[in-house]
């Protein structure tokens, strides 16, 4: 959640952030008068416990008839005491719910607007130019014998499916390459649970405006994560920590509903309620956020190099980002057969709002407890296949293997299945 002490002494700043959010600024407004009141119901709540302190004194001192009318005016105080508390606590919840809808304040530069305002930084590589017509990566993947998306649905329901023979050896090496480029980076590598809690899920910002897209197991109150970015934010979760920054990799399934993206990337696996994905994770000073994302979009790149495909890197805007993140990009890798670029990866600065929420903290350099700085990162995911089997494609129905990929696939060229 957003520093109500930075709101009280810069609320333009959130009212701008709001407007480029395409979000109401008139909570601004509403956040300040709750903050208001509250600090005054607890500055009523102190006074009173003050006097009722000092009251319970002279009564223990009074005799008679000066005692009886003390004790009355004692009971009298210790109503208002009462009273005063749970006002203050009334406000504090209602603040709190308010504080709990707002998004982060956007980082300076992020463009505004909306899902279509997005900004180019560059373009990475040359789209293929081929002399015959190319398959999309269904129609390769099932030729390969490595995806099956009839079995897939027939077993789980639409978009699930099958990895198969290659197809799952392909995903096993693309998986492996990140965490290996990951752990020679630094990262510590984490294996972690993907059932997690609802205060992990919400203390990341995925119960908010995103909460259609998780499953949830109500009758044991857990949640599949839709990226292993939650499990590894509430790792720390109610800790102090100290030798910043720290970076996990974890290698994770992931489950997304995909709700109301029906009639979309219904082909083949784009779009699907399962998938597995390599995440990075940084825990940092916020001085060094910024400095920090520059670093996880790097390494994605690098990543993306490993697998010779063209891309291009996008500056997110404002109204496109998730509750939790200050700036994204994203790296969106060439699809030939859709004639356009698709995300592959995004790495997102959430500055210090999901640690508010997850109360991690360290220490700064004059001892004082403060909110670390969150990011993630994503380094390859299934659907990094859709790009590989379409950008190496040949005439004759085989896949050119990139070379990084080869020492896990032991193979150089991926071969059409005889039926």
């Amino acid at each position: 959640m957003i520093d109500l002490r930075a709101l009280r002494e810069d609320p333009d700043r959130l009212r701008a952030s709001q407007r480029a959010r395409g979000e109401d600024d008139g909570v601004v407004d509403r956040l300040l008068d709750l903050d208001e009141r509250r600090r005054a119901a607890l500055t009523s709540f102190e006074r009173l416990r003050a006097e009722q302190k000092s009251f319970g004194k002279s009564v223990s001192k009074a005799q008679g008839e000066e005692r009886q009318r003390l004790l009355s005016r004692a009971k009298e105080l210790a109503q208002q005491v009462k009273e005063a508390e749970a006002d203050a606590d009334r406000l504090g919840e209602e603040l709190d719910a308010v504080l709990r809808g707002v998004p982060n304040l956007i980082e300076d530069g992020a463009p505004p607007g909306g899902e279509q305002d997005f900004v180019v930084l560059e373009h990475v590589g040359e789209p293929p130019k081929f002399d015959f017509e190319p398959k999309d990566h269904l129609e390769l993947g099932e030729s390969l014998g490595a995806i099956d998306m009839e079995r897939g649905a027939k077993v789980s329901g639409a978009r699930f499916y099958y990895l198969t023979g290659v197809g799952a050896r392909l995903q096993y090496a693309l998986l492996n390459l990140a965490m290996e480029q990951a752990v020679a980076a630094g990262f510590v590598p984490m294996y972690p649970p993907v059932l997690v809690k609802p205060e992990a899920m919400e203390g990341t910002g995925f119960l908010g405006a995103h909460a259609a897209e998780v499953y949830h197991l109500p009758q044991d109150e857990l949640y599949l994560v839709g990226t292993s970015e939650v499990p590894l934010a509430a790792y720390h979760m109610n800790e102090i920590i100290d030798g910043l920054p720290r970076r996990y990799a974890a290698w994770s399934s992931c489950f997304r509903r995909e709700a109301g993206s029906y009639g979309k990337d219904t082909r083949g696996i784009i779009r699907v309620h399962q998938f597995d994905k390599v995440e990075m994770f940084s825990y940092c000073d916020p001085a060094d956020a910024h400095a920090e994302h520059l670093r996880l979009l790097e390494w994605e790149k690098e990543m993306l190099a490993k697998v010779e495909i063209p891309y291009r890197v996008i500056d997110v805007a404002a109204g496109d980002l998730g509750s939790s993140a200050a700036r994204k990009y994203d790296c969106e890798a060439w699809v030939p057969t859709q004639n356009t670029y698709r995300e592959v990866t995004s790495t997102s600065n959430c500055t210090e709002f999901q640690a508010r929420r997850l109360a991690v903290r360290f220490k700064d350099g004059d001892g004082k407890s403060r909110p670390v700085a969150t990011l993630n990162g994503t380094l390859a995911t299934t659907r990094w296949m859709v790009a590989i089997l379409e950008n190496h494609q040949r005439a004759d129905g085989t896949v050119h293997v990139p070379e990084a990929l080869r020492k896990y696939l032991g193979q150089d060229v991926l071969e059409p299945i005889k039926r």
